[in-house]
């Protein structure tokens, strides 16, 4: 696996994660953290992971490095 395609598959398990934790866990109550809150903070490093894993393919393509599978 890539780094580019492995920064585009964390990057969407985490925001995936992040979405689901702010969208069931309203009801929840933890005493250190906010599950909520923990869900955004999730879906930002989700959402930066996958911007960089984009940016990396679209570097890689234009200096004419090969981004396929492997």
């Amino acid at each position: 696996m890539t780094k580019v395609s492995r920064n585009l598959s964390e990057g969407a398990v985490t925001l995936a994660t992040g979405l689901v934790l702010w969208l069931f866990t309203g009801d929840v109550h933890t005493p250190v953290v906010t599950l909520t809150k923990a869900g955004v903070v999730l879906m930002c490093v989700g959402g930066v992971l996958l911007a960089t894993g984009l940016y990396q393919r679209v570097r890689g393509r234009a200096q004419g490095r090969p981004t396929g599978s492997g």
